[in-house]
C-alpha cells in the first residue's frame, strides 16, 4: 500500500510542477511576453540543422535598363555598391548588402513597338534578343547587362535569366502580353523557337559578356492571365510548361550548356501545392515532380531540383501566412531531396499593416519583409530569398534603391528594406545552414510575429550568424548564446529608423551580458 501512496504521491507532485510551470509561464505572458525572467534567454541550437541557404537577391526589372544604358557613372555605381558590394566602411559599417542572387530579364521585345507595344508604361516595356523579324540583336539589354557584368564583378555567385513572355516574333498575337484566357500566349508549333531563343539568350551573354547564367526561368507566374498589357505576360498551363520544359532541356543538351531550368515560377505560394486553385495551372510540385503525373520533368537532367514561388497575396492574416507556408514546406518534402525557392516578393496586398501604394523608406516596410523573409526560411524551409525590384522609379513599395522617375538622371535613395534585407544577404553566405532556435518563453512562430523574432545559421567558413527581428514597439532584453558555449563575443550590426543604422556596426556584444533590443530594429550578430 506505501508503494502505491509514494507514486500517487509523485503523480501528484508531478502534475503540480507542471500546473507551476503553466500559470508561471501564464503570469509572465501578462507582464511582457517576451521575457522568462528579467531577459529573454536565446539559444542557436547548432546540432538541430534545417536547410542549406543559397542565396538572397532582387531582379534589374525594371529601370536598370535605362540607369545602366543612360545615367551618370557615379550614380549608377553607387546602386550597384549597394547592392553587390561586401566592403566595409571605416567604421566598420558594410557599404552594401551583398546580394548573392541576381535575376536578369530576358525581355520580349516590346520596346521595339513602343506605344503599339499597348504597354503604356515605357519602364515596364523590355527590349529582346530577338526582334520582331526573328533575327538575333546581341546589342539588346546594354543598361541590364551593365549591371549584370557588375553583380559578376563583385561576385554575385548565383545568376539567373528570367523571361517573362516568348519574343514578340513568337508569340499568337505579336505582342508581349496575352490576348486573354488560360493559355500560352505562344502557338504549340513555336515551342521548339522559344526553346532556341532561351538558349541563343543564354550564349549571347557569354559570348558577349563572359557572363554564364546558373539558372533559365522560362515563365513567370503561369497563373495569371496577362491580358491587361500592364507588363509583358503569358499564361501557362502546366502541360505547356512540361512541353517546352522537355525541349528546352534537350537544346541545353546539345548546346553543352550547364544552364539549369528554374520552374514554375507560381504567383503565390498554394499554387504549388493546392489543387483547383487555378485550373490546369495549380498542384505544380505534384505535377511536375511526381513520378506518376502526366507532366513529370523532374528526371530531366537540366530541371533544377527545386520549385520556385512568389510570396504574394500570402503574408496577412498572420495565421493564413503560417498555416501556407506550413502546407508548403509538407508538399516539399513529399518529394526527394526537392528545395524551394522564394524567388519574388514585394508588398502588394493592402492590410491593416500594409499597402503597396505609396514609397517607403523607413521601417515599416523594412520590418513587414523582415518577417515575410522569417516565414519563409523558418515555416516554409526557403533555400533562397529574393525580392523583386532591386531599383524602382515607382510611388510604391516595390524597391530597394529607389530614383527619380527620369530615364536619363536624378536623385537615387537607399530604403531601410535595402538594409534589412542585408541583415541576411551580407552575413549569411551560400552554402550556409539554418539552425534550429529556443527561446526561455517557449513562444512557437505564431506568437513571436508581433514581437521579437530570431534565426540562426551556420556559414560554410563556421561562423555563427543570429538576425534578430524585433517588431514590436518596445525595447526588449536577450541574452543569446549557443549550445556549445556559456560566453562569447558577437560583432554587431544594426539596421533601425535613426538615420546612420544602415547596417550601422556597434559596440561588440559578449553573450555573458544582457543585450537590450530596440524596438522596430533588426540585429545581427556574427561570431
Amino acid at each position: 500500500m506505501k508503494y502505491l501512496v509514494s507514486a500517487f504521491r509523485r503523480t501528484l507532485q508531478l502534475k503540480l510542477s507542471i500546473l507551476v510551470a503553466i500559470l508561471f509561464i501564464q503570469c509572465q505572458d501578462k507582464t511582457n511576453p517576451e521575457q522568462s525572467s528579467d531577459h529573454l534567454a536565446i539559444s542557436l541550437e547548432l546540432s538541430l540543422t534545417e536547410q542549406t541557404i543559397h542565396n538572397f537577391g532582387a531582379s534589374d526589372a525594371w529601370s536598370t535598363q535605362f540607369v545602366g544604358a543612360n545615367w551618370p557613372d557615379t550614380k549608377k555605381k553607387q546602386i550597384a555598391e549597394w547592392l553587390f558590394s561586401d566592403e566595409l566602411n571605416a567604421d566598420g559599417s558594410p557599404k552594401g548588402i551583398a546580394l548573392s542572387a541576381w535575376r536578369f530579364n530576358i525581355g520580349a521585345g516590346s520596346a521595339y513597338q513602343g506605344g503599339n507595344s499597348g504597354i503604356n508604361d515605357e519602364w515596364r516595356r523590355a527590349e529582346s534578343f530577338m526582334l520582331e523579324s526573328g533575327e538575333y540583336n546581341k546589342a539588346a539589354h546594354q543598361g541590364q547587362r551593365w549591371f549584370l557584368r557588375e553583380a559578376r564583378a563583385y561576385g554575385v555567385e548565383t545568376l539567373i535569366g528570367f523571361s517573362n513572355s516568348p519574343p514578340i516574333a513568337l508569340t499568337k498575337n505579336g505582342k508581349a502580353y496575352s490576348s486573354g484566357g488560360s493559355r500560352a500566349n505562344l502557338p504549340s508549333g513555336n515551342h521548339d523557337d522559344y526553346a532556341d531563343f532561351l538558349v541563343e539568350s543564354i550564349n549571347i551573354l557569354a559570348e558577349e559578356d563572359g557572363v554564364m547564367l546558373d539558372y533559365i526561368s522560362p515563365f513567370n507566374e503561369p497563373q495569371w492571365s496577362w491580358d491587361n498589357s500592364g507588363q509583358e505576360g503569358s499564361p501557362w498551363q502546366n502541360e505547356e510548361i512540361a512541353a517546352v520544359t522537355k525541349q528546352l532541356n534537350s537544346k541545353l543538351q546539345g548546346a553543352n550548356l550547364n544552364t539549369k531550368i528554374e520552374i514554375p515560377e507560381a504567383g503565390q505560394l498554394n499554387f504549388l501545392y493546392q489543387r483547383n486553385a487555378s485550373s490546369g495551372r495549380d498542384n505544380q510540385i505534384e505535377a511536375f515532380f511526381d513520378a506518376g503525373s502526366s507532366n513529370y520533368i523532374g528526371n530531366l537532367s537540366h530541371v533544377a531540383n527545386k520549385v520556385a514561388g512568389h510570396s504574394y497575396y500570402t503574408t496577412w492574416e498572420l495565421t493564413d501566412m503560417i498555416d501556407v507556408r506550413r502546407k508548403l514546406r509538407a508538399a516539399v518534402s513529399s518529394q526527394n531531396d526537392l528545395e524551394f525557392w522564394m524567388t519574388e516578393y514585394c508588398a502588394l496586398e493592402n492590410n491593416a499593416e500594409i499597402e503597396g501604394n505609396g514609397r517607403d523608406l523607413g521601417m515599416n516596410l523594412a520590418l513587414y519583409t523582415a518577417r515575410v523573409i522569417y516565414s519563409d526560411l523558418v515555416v516554409a524551409n526557403a533555400n533562397a530569398w529574393q525580392w523583386w525590384l532591386a531599383v524602382s522609379p515607382y510611388d510604391y513599395k516595390d524597391g530597394l534603391v529607389y530614383i527619380d522617375n527620369n530615364t536619363n538622371d536624378g536623385e537615387i535613395y537607399d530604403s531601410k528594406t535595402l538594409w534589412a534585407l542585408g541583415n541576411f544577404s551580407r552575413f549569411v553566405k551560400p552554402g550556409a545552414t539554418r539552425v534550429a532556435v529556443s527561446r526561455s518563453d517557449l513562444r512557437s512562430v505564431e506568437q513571436t510575429l508581433g514581437g521579437l523574432m530570431t534565426i540562426g545559421f551556420i556559414n560554410p567558413s563556421g561562423e555563427k550568424v543570429a538576425v534578430i527581428i524585433n517588431y514590436s514597439d518596445i525595447d526588449i532584453p536577450v541574452r543569446i548564446n549557443t549550445s556549445e558555449q556559456d560566453s562569447s563575443n558577437w560583432s554587431q550590426y544594426r539596421t533601425s529608423a535613426i538615420s546612420d543604422e544602415n547596417l550601422k556596426k556597434l559596440e561588440n556584444y559578449n553573450s555573458k551580458n544582457i543585450l537590450e533590443v530596440p524596438s522596430r530594429s533588426i540585429t545581427t550578430l556574427v561570431q
